[in-house]
């Protein structure tokens, strides 16, 4: 059985997951990307999206991140991340509502400014990332 490595993930508010795990999946901004230990160090953006890994007794978990940077080293996991929380702790409701309010706005013709749109589009995804994580635990 392969070592582990260690995962953190924190936002600027919050330590989000500190624990050593068996291997981690993370949103790339150029694709999805997996560490095992011994892995050649890397650093990377994120995307808005879902880190996957497998903790050390061998269990699943999901922690949904909205954008970033990730560093790998031969050891260590380093998550960055804009804003973060465990798949169990999202607010599905929440999400639903955050979902609604971006549609609402891009449908508004004042929301055609570049700034406005980039932004709303950005709103519309992370809202899409946490109901599909959300609603995968059911």
């Amino acid at each position: 059985m392969a070592e582990n490595i260690k995962l953190e993930v924190v936002t600027p508010e919050k330590n989000v997951v500190s624990e050593e795990v068996q291997i981690v999946a993370a949103p790339g901004a150029l694709g999805e990307f997996g560490v095992l230990r011994g892995h050649t160090p890397f650093m990377t953006t994120l995307k808005t999206g879902t880190i996957r890994y497998t903790d050390a007794g061998g269990s699943d978990r999901y922690v949904f991140v909205g954008g970033g940077f990730a560093e790998a080293l031969p050891d260590k996991v380093t998550i960055l991340a804009e804003s973060a929380e465990r798949r169990a702790d999202i607010d599905l409701e929440r999400a639903r509502a955050a979902l609604e309010r971006a549609q609402k706005r891009l449908a508004d013709e004042r929301a055609k400014d570049d700034m406005d749109y980039i932004r709303l589009r950005a709103a519309l995804e992370r809202a899409l990332q946490r109901i599909r994580l959300a609603e995968s635990r059911k």
